[in-house]
């Protein structure tokens, strides 16, 4: 099992900048790919962001050019740098880890104000 915590969510005007946080502990060895998931009110969970083992990522067109995913070298943690902000990006923000199983953290508010 896979533990995640995300961090870095928060309040910021359209066109800032934020940058999302996700520790992994646990049985990181046994991951193969990390992602970035968020929830807007009334709507479906959906993907932003992946990050496999091998470092290939892949984005939702929604923010293909302002949302960046990486990893540290420990591949302990992920990141989502997220530039040029809009408001239709105001969701809960979540991270998952795949392994034989998927493992969610708890999930980080991020607002942005028009």
């Amino acid at each position: 099992q896979v533990q995640l915590v995300e961090s870095g969510g928060g309040l910021v005007q359209a066109g800032g900048s934020l940058r999302l946080s996700c520790a992994a502990s646990g049985s990181i060895f046994s991951i193969n790919v990390m992602g970035w998931y968020r929830q807007a009110p009334g709507k479906q969970r959906e993907l932003v962001a992946t990050i496999t083992s091998g470092g290939t990522t892949n984005y939702a067109d929604s923010v293909k050019g302002r949302f960046t995913v990486s990893r540290d070298n420990a591949r302990t943690t992920v990141y989502l740098q997220m530039t040029n902000l809009k408001p239709e990006d105001t969701a809960v923000y979540y991270c998952r880890a795949e392994s034989t199983r998927s493992d969610w953290g708890q999930g980080t508010q991020v607002t942005v104000s028009s």
